[in-house]
């Protein structure tokens, strides 16, 4: 799937939704290492971003991301509309991420 087909509206311009496929979505549970935990707080004592933390929250969202657009390929959709992430802490230090959206087929 081209991922310019992808949207957090819920219609993509210049194409036109054939069919709906229904929900798809992307789950990856992450859990930070004693070493980054440790290299993260020690950022925050100087304060400012904390490159470490981004870093793993940028991976862990792109990796629910590529998995949810993994099942709508299955599904044989070509654009996923209304897309969106969730975050919940499943213990101290764990947490999933969730990406989800509606599988499309679309055209011209």
């Amino acid at each position: 799937m081209n991922k310019t087909n992808t949207t957090t509206a819920f219609e993509i311009h210049g194409k036109r939704i054939k069919q709906n496929l229904g929900l798809v979505r992307g789950l990856t549970v992450r859990s930070r290492s004693f070493i980054g935990t440790l290299g993260g707080a020690l950022q925050t004592i100087v304060g400012g971003n904390i490159t470490l933390f981004t870093e793993l929250c940028e991976k862990t969202r792109q990796e629910a991301f590529d998995n949810m657009v993994k099942h709508a390929e299955e599904l044989g959709a070509n654009g996923i509309i209304g897309i969106r992430y969730d975050a919940n802490e499943v213990m101290s230090g764990v947490t999933e991420v969730l990406c989800y959206g509606t599988a499309v087929v679309l055209e011209e």
